[in-house]
């Protein structure tokens, strides 16, 4: 039976054959996450050969189907005013992510390429941060003055009817004379009233918005208290500047787990896929693993200044990383505690003696109880009680360091601006090794001549 043709070896057949009409035909049967696949497989060259076939609007499409940082790549290597022509044709909250992932002498080259007025809001989305209001916001909604009449919005409707057949629509938002929000329309609130009833009659007042500046877990808390088919975005004067959609917010939500997970895992300085330059991909793991190594070689130097002890008590050298793995779970534990209530503002950077408090109770009963566990552990198979004194010891003792640190540390790092995704976690480690194979020396050279001779 004959093997089945890949998505990606059909596209290049189609691109190769310059045949645009089959090539949106077959696009279109794709799936996002295939037409994604297909596009990172192929060639190069065959990618940019794509995009120089299909037209605007159709390579706007395929944009939108791609996570952002593989459409940025994808479209540096497009001339400028082509890369314009399509970047015209996205929805907005798209187009300031996908500029937001190139470098600023390349988005500005697009943008001088691009229709004045387009460029100039596109640059009001580039001002905001990718994960509040105003960078996950739209200006694809339809707003009128409050004395407008019914009639006046529905012939505003037909005389831009192809335009606006592209927006999502749920509510059309009023307006006073300074451009300030003052009301909420429904669309059936348009269909029954005489025609020249004025919005500021029929409009819901004072309807409820979010800053520009809100963080994403003010959104996120937003849309679980209301369930709206958006929200409307003000700045600081009240004026309406764009409408926020949960689906915005919940994609959001995704990109920032996806980014701490990578963060967790050593891949920084953004996502990373296989269609990225070699050496660009290289660089991006080597700068966390030579991190690691230089941390490594720190807790290292701790079991150098007790090799005579370990050397006379090589039982221990079977603890010693038992003892820092149980302690790092255990901080790895308030580590991600910590990192959620930041998230959900439960919790403030400089409440660190609240948080010290809390946790110091559960590391000590949780170093209570592992150190019994491993002590008792130690005894019954060695048949030497000191032996499971000094490692039950040393494990509770590094139990309630990690567990305090693991809580205090995201709100330090937090304060002094750096990623506790990213920096928690190898801090955490080789301060829990550090302190464990410290405890557990330093308490075997305090009682080395109960010990020798196991």
């Amino acid at each position: 039976m004959a093997n089945k043709t890949s998505s990606w070896e059909r596209l290049t057949d189609l691109v190769a054959a310059e045949n645009r009409t089959g090539l949106i035909q077959y696009i279109d049967t794709l799936s996002p996450s295939e037409t994604a696949r297909a596009i990172s497989r192929v060639s190069e060259e065959t990618r940019l050969h794509l995009f120089d076939l299909l037209t605007p609007e159709d390579a706007a499409d395929v944009i939108e189907d791609i996570p952002e940082v593989q459409a940025a790549d994808l479209v540096k290597g497009l001339s400028s005013d082509r890369a314009a022509a399509i970047m015209e044709e996205l929805d907005s909250d798209v187009l300031a992510d996908v500029l937001g992932e190139m470098k600023g002498d390349t988005s500005q080259a697009i943008l001088a390429e691009m229709d004045r007025e387009e460029a100039r809001e596109v640059q009001k989305f580039l001002k905001y941060a990718p994960d509040c209001a105003g960078g996950l916001m739209i200006s694809e909604f339809l707003a009128y003055r409050s004395d407008n009449t019914i009639q006046n919005v529905l012939d505003d409707m037909q005389a831009n009817r192809e335009e606006y057949a592209k927006y999502n629509v749920q509510y059309f938002y009023v307006l006073d004379k300074l451009g300030k929000l003052s009301g909420v329309l429904r669309i059936h609130d348009l269909l029954f009233p005489a025609r020249q009833t004025s919005l500021s009659q029929i409009m819901i007042p004072s309807p409820l918005s979010i800053s520009d500046k809100a963080p994403l877990s003010d959104l996120e808390e937003f849309f679980e208290e209301h369930h709206f088919f958006g929200v409307p975005v003000v700045d600081d004067e009240q004026r309406l500047v764009g409408v926020v959609l949960p689906l915005a917010v919940e994609e959001a939500i995704n990109k920032q787990k996806t980014k701490n997970f990578l963060n967790l895992s050593g891949i920084v300085g953004g996502e990373e896929f296989r269609t990225m330059p070699l050496f660009s991909r290289a660089r991006r793991r080597l700068s966390w693993l030579s991190i690691n190594i230089v941390l490594n070689v720190i807790a290292a130097s701790v079991i150098a200044m007790y090799q005579d002890t370990l050397a006379a008590v090589i039982t221990l050298a079977i603890f010693l990383p038992m003892v820092s793995d149980m302690s790092g779970c255990s901080g790895n534990q308030a580590v991600a505690v910590s990192m959620r209530e930041l998230a959900l503002g439960l919790v403030r950077p400089g409440e660190l003696l609240w948080v010290l408090a809390k946790e110091v109770r559960v590391g000590v009963i949780n170093g209570i109880v592992l150190g019994l566990l491993i002590g008792l552990i130690a005894f019954a198979w060695k048949g030497n009680p000191w032996l499971g004194l000094v490692i039950g010891g040393a494990l509770a003792a590094n139990t309630v360091v990690a567990v305090t640190l693991g809580g205090i540390l995201p709100l330090v790092l937090k304060r002094l601006k750096l990623d506790p995704a990213l920096v928690s976690s190898p801090l955490l480690t080789t301060v829990t090794d550090m302190c464990g194979f410290f405890f557990v020396l330093s308490f075997a050279t305090l009682l080395l001549p109960k010990l020798v001779g196991m």
